[in-house]
C-alpha cells in the first residue's frame, strides 16, 4: 500500500497560464477539487497554495485580487493534503504564556503543537505542521516555483514551499485591497522580561510600588514592569497595566498589594512566633519594614482642659485633623482634664471625626481625667496589651479633679508610656506642683505584665525610665510670673507677640532648667500664644474681676531612652475651639520604632467595636443630612428678573 505522505507537486497547467492559489473557503470548493476516490472531507488537511509566476503584462493587473478557481485535477495521492477542515481551522489555539517562555528558552511547549514531535533536523519532517498554532507560527520563507521541482524524497520541503508561497501571495493581495483584513503579527516588538520565580522577592514589595519615599522607588519604576504584563506571552494582547505610571491607580490590578505568604512558611511551626531575628516573626524586622520602611511612626498627642462643659464644639477637625498636616497620623492620643460629664459621647465624637480608618485601642478614666488612644485599624495586630494606672494628688477631694492617668503598651519592639496630668492650680503654688510630679513618677505602677524592653536602664523610683518613649501632657498649671500688666504689654502685639519674651516669665521653663521637674524631658519650640485663660466663646483673656494672668498651662513634653528617636514636627494650639477657658494644645511627632520579640502578651486585634460602629453610623447620617440640606437649598432658590 503506498504511503499517504507525499510531495505536493504543482499540477500541470495550460500553456502560458499559471494559477494564483487561494485558501479554499467552502466545502463546495473542496468537493470540486476532490476525486471520487478521495478521503472524506472530515479528515484534517492543510491549506494549499500554488505559487504562480507574476505576469509582466500590466503591473496594475497584478494588484487586482483574483477569485479562487478550482485547480486542475490533481493526482490521487495529493487529495488528502488538498482537503481543508474548516472546523479544525477554527479550533486552532494560541500559545500560552508557559509555552512562550519555553519557546524563548529553546524548549518545546508542554502541550498543543505537533511540532515537538518533529525531529530536530534542519529538514522539516513529512508530517505537516499543526493547524492549532497561531498564524505567525507558519513559516514564511519565500520560494520560487522552480525551487519546488524536486525528487519525491523532498516532500517536506515541497510542502513548506507551497504553504509559504500561499501566505506570500495572500499577503500581497491584502496590501493591494484596502478593505481586506491584514494578518498582522501578534508578537510584541521585544520579548517580555524574565518572570521572577521568587514571589517573596523585593520586586513585588508594596513599598516599591506605591511608596514614593522608598529609596529605590524611582530606579525600580524605570526598569521594571508589573506582574500583569510580565506573565503574558507574545501571542496575547498587551495589558493596559503593563507599565506602572508611578501612581496608586496603576498598582490596582488582579494581584493583591499585600505581601505574599509562602506555603512553607505557614507550615513551619516557628512562623510568626518567638524570635527577634526570625524571618517570619510577627513583630520582627520584616513585618516592621512592610508597614514602616523608614521605621518611623507618625504620632499625634493632644491635651485639653474642657472646664467640665457639657457642650462640645460642633467640629473637632481643627484639633484632630489640622490643615497644616498633609496626612493623618498613625496613632492618636488625646488627654482631657475636667472632661465633660458624658465621657462616652466624647469618645464617640473622636471616633466620628477620625473615621473608619481608626479604632479605639484603649480608653481610661480617673475621675474627670480621660485618656483615649486611637490607632490605625491595620496596626492593631502589632500592639501588646494596654495597661493603665492612676495617681490621685488631691486626697481630700471627693471628685478626682487633680492627679495623673498613665497608659502604656508596646508597639513592635518599642514601649510607649502616655501620662496626662492635672496639677495643683494657683499662681504661687509652684512647690505643690513639684510635689504632684514627684508623686506621679513614684506611684504609677507600670508596666505590669508587659515585659520591659530594657530593664537594665530602668529605675524603680521613676516610671518614666521604664519605657522607651514617654509623652507627658496635661494642664500642669505653671503660670507666667510678673503679673497681668507685664504679660498684657507683651500680648498687645497680637499674633506677632514676642513669644520668647513671654517664656522668660514661664515657671515651668525655669524649673526644668533647674532640674527639679520633668527630668530628662524636652518640649518642642512654642510659637503660639498662651492657652489660658480665655473668656468662653471669645478671643479675649480673662476679663472678670479676678484678672488671671494668661499662661502656658497646657503643655506636651517627651522623653526617649535613645537620643533622636522622637522628632517634633509641629506644636500648636487650636484658637478656633472656644467652648472652654483653655485652648487645646497638640503636637505632631515622628517616633522611631524598633523590631521586637514575640514574647509579649498581644492585644490580638482587640478594640472597641461598639464605638466603631456608632461613629461610622454618625458619619453616614451627617453626610446624608448635609446632602439633603444642600438639595433643599438648591431647590428653594428663587430667581428674580429686574
Amino acid at each position: 500500500m503506498p504511503s499517504e505522505s507525499v510531495c505536493l507537486r504543482p499540477p500541470q497547467q495550460p500553456e502560458g497560464r499559471m494559477l494564483k492559489g487561494q485558501l479554499p473557503s467552502t466545502e463546495k470548493d473542496l468537493a470540486q477539487s476532490s476525486s471520487p476516490g478521495s478521503l472524506p472531507s472530515t479528515s484534517p488537511v492543510l491549506p494549499f497554495s500554488i505559487p504562480a509566476k507574476l505576469s509582466s503584462a500590466d503591473p496594475q493587473t497584478e494588484a487586482k485580487p483574483i477569485a479562487p478557481r478550482p485547480p486542475a485535477r490533481p493526482r490521487p495521492r495529493l487529495e488528502r493534503a488538498l482537503s481543508l477542515d474548516d472546523r479544525g481551522w477554527r479550533r486552532r489555539r494560541f500559545r500560552g504564556s508557559h509555552e512562550d517562555l519555553a519557546a524563548q528558552n529553546g524548549a518545546s511547549p508542554s502541550r498543543g503543537s505537533e511540532q515537538r514531535e518533529a525531529p530536530p533536523s534542519p529538514t522539516p519532517s513529512l508530517s505537516p505542521p499543526c493547524l492549532s498554532t497561531s498564524l505567525q507560527e507558519i513559516p514564511k520563507c519565500r520560494r520560487g516555483p522552480g525551487s519546488e521541482e524536486g525528487s519525491p524524497s523532498s516532500g517536506g520541503t515541497c510542502l513548506s514551499g507551497v504553504l509559504s508561497g500561499s501566505l506570500d501571495l495572500l499577503h500581497r493581495d491584502e496590501l493591494c485591497t484596502a478593505h481586506s483584513p491584514r494578518l498582522a503579527g501578534l508578537r510584541p516588538p521585544r520579548p517580555p522580561p524574565a518572570m521572577d520565580l521568587d514571589i517573596t522577592s523585593s520586586s513585588l514589595r508594596t513599598a516599591n510600588k506605591v511608596d514614593s519615599d522608598h529609596a529605590d522607588y524611582k530606579l525600580r519604576m524605570q526598569t521594571r514592569l508589573v506582574r500583569a504584563h510580565s506573565s503574558l506571552g507574545p501571542g496575547r494582547p498587551r495589558s493596559p497595566l503593563a507599565c506602572d505610571s508611578c501612581s496608586l491607580r496603576s498598582a490596582k490590578s488582579a494581584f493583591s498589594l499585600l505581601a505574599p505568604i509562602r506555603t512553607k512558611d505557614v507550615r513551619s511551626r516557628s512562623y510568626l512566633e518567638g524570635s527577634l531575628l526570625a524571618s517570619g516573626a510577627l513583630l520582627g524586622a520584616d513585618e516592621l519594614a512592610r508597614y514602616f520602611p523608614d521605621r518611623n511612626v507618625a504620632l499625634f498627642v493632644a491635651t485639653w482642659n474642657m472646664q467640665g462643659q457639657k457642650e462640645l464644639p460642633p467640629s473637632l477637625d481643627e484639633l484632630l485633623l489640622p490643615a497644616e498636616a498633609d496626612y493623618a497620623q498613625d496613632l492618636y492620643v488625646v488627654g482631657v482634664q475636667e472632661g465633660c460629664s458624658d465621657r462616652r459621647e466624647w469618645e464617640t465624637r473622636l471616633q466620628e471625626t477620625l473615621g473608619p480608618h481608626y479604632v479605639l485601642l484603649s480608653s481610661a478614666a480617673h475621675g474627670v481625667l480621660y485618656l483615649s488612644l486611637f490607632i490605625r485599624r491595620d496596626l492593631i495586630w502589632f500592639c501588646s496589651e494596654v495597661e493603665c494606672s492612676t495617681v490621685t494628688t488631691r486626697i481630700v477631694s471627693q471628685i478626682k479633679t487633680k492627679g495623673a492617668l498613665g497608659v502604656s503598651f508596646t508597639f513592635f519592639g518599642t514601649s510607649f508610656l502616655f501620662i496626662t496630668s492635672h496639677f495643683t492650680s494657683g499662681d504661687g503654688k509652684v512647690a505643690e506642683r513639684l510635689l504632684d510630679y514627684a508623686r506621679t513618677v513614684q506611684a504609677l505602677a507600670l508596666p505590669r505584665n508587659v515585659p520591659d524592653t530594657n530593664p537594665y536602664r530602668s529605675s524603680a523610683a521613676d516610671v518614666t525610665t521604664r519605657f522607651d518613649e514617654v509623652f507627658w501632657f496635661g494642664d500642669f498649671n505653671f503660670r507666667l510670673s510678673g503679673g497681668r500688666a507685664t504679660v498684657d504689654a507683651l500680648l498687645l502685639q497680637g499674633p506677632e507677640a514676642d513669644v520668647p519674651a513671654l517664656l522668660q516669665h514661664d515657671q515651668l521653663t525655669r524649673e526644668m532648667r533647674k532640674g527639679s521637674v520633668f527630668k530628662g524631658f524636652q518640649e518642642p519650640d512654642i510659637h503660639f500664644l498662651p492657652s489660658y485663660k480665655f473668656d468662653i466663646g471669645k478671643d479675649t483673656y480673662d476679663s472678670t474681676s479676678k484678672q488671671r494672668t494668661p499662661s502656658y498651662t497646657d503643655r506636651v513634653l517627651y522623653r526617649s531612652r535613645h537620643k533622636g528617636d522622637i522628632c517634633p514636627v509641629k506644636y500648636a494650639s487650636c484658637p478656633g475651639i472656644k467652648t472652654s477657658d483653655h485652648r487645646p494644645v497638640y503636637g505632631l511627632f515622628r517616633v522611631k520604632v524598633r523590631p521586637g520579640r514575640d514574647n509579649i502578651p498581644l492585644a490580638a486585634g482587640k478594640f472597641d467595636r461598639e464605638l466603631y460602629l456608632i461613629g461610622i453610623k454618625r458619619r453616614i447620617s451627617k453626610e446624608i443630612q448635609r446632602q439633603q440640606a444642600l438639595k433643599n437649598q438648591n431647590s428653594s432658590t428663587i430667581c428674580t428678573v429686574s
